[in-house]
């Protein structure tokens, strides 16, 4: 049975996020967790609460341990872009674009 996790208006940008979506995908969730500690980026911290949520949402709902759970599916969507404005060189407006992010986290216990 899968278990599902999602974080919702994540303000990191989806390009950085899936980087590290990618370095976890189908690992055991022990094993993607400790990845995920020693991450040089501040957005592994992120990704990693959404695993423990899907964790968490395994044991407590499903009755699951979590040593027998894997990370079968991790997507990162785009979420909304806030839009604002610099100003440029010769009167001219420049667009700074603040990405957002949701992320979904499909757990499933191994046989």
């Amino acid at each position: 049975m899968e278990v599902t996790a999602t974080a919702r208006f994540v303000r990191t940008s989806p390009r950085k996020l899936r980087l590290i979506g990618d370095t976890v995908r189908g690992k055991k969730v022990d094993e993607a967790l400790t990845i995920l500690r020693f991450l040089p980026s501040p957005s592994a911290r992120t990704v990693a609460k959404v695993v423990q949520s899907a964790v968490a949402n395994a044991e407590n709902n499903y009755e699951m341990t979590s040593a027998d759970l894997r990370i079968v599916r991790i997507f990162v969507d785009e979420g909304p872009t806030l839009k604002r404005y610099r100003a440029g060189p010769r009167g001219r407006a420049k667009p700074i674009l603040k990405r957002a992010s949701h992320i979904t986290v499909v757990v499933e216990e191994e046989e």
